[in-house]
């Protein structure tokens, strides 16, 4: 199993409302590292839920439930979406200032590369992470 990580504003799509919607295709992504991201994901991988913009903090655990396809919001072949539905919700969401505090999380993509959308966690920064929010 791999770990990822997702951004989204909460005011287009919020952790809510994945788990009010119970499954999600993960579209509009426009960046080639992050597209191939998410070719790289595989159903039952675990996916971190990052709101950006507002709050700034990890607030759930979505699972990859079908690997990627064809974006069907537009007709170019180079971009895809996977299939995400809510796994578990933080008890405490971790805040990017708690990341970033911790030194053992200072190569974590997120932290080096912050535009990214869709990036990859290591098992030991998806592992620190979930202690750092109660699980």
């Amino acid at each position: 199993m791999n770990y990822w990580l997702v951004k989204s504003e909460p005011f287009k799509y919020s952790w809510d409302q994945l788990v009010k919607d119970k499954k999600t295709f993960w579209d509009g992504v426009r960046n080639y590292a992050a597209r191939n991201n998410l070719r790289a994901m595989k159903k039952g991988d675990q996916v971190f839920f990052y709101h950006s913009n507002e709050g700034l903090a990890i607030v759930g655990i979505a699972e990859v439930v079908k690997e990627a396809y064809q974006d069907p919001t537009t007709e170019d072949t180079n971009w895809v979406v996977v299939e995400l539905k809510p796994a578990k919700a933080l008890p405490t969401p971790v805040t990017l200032a708690d990341i970033k505090a911790d030194p053992s999380l200072a190569e974590m993509q997120l932290v080096r590369l912050g535009r990214l959308s869709v990036s990859a966690v290591t098992d030991a920064e998806y592992m620190k992470v979930l202690k750092m929010g109660g699980l």
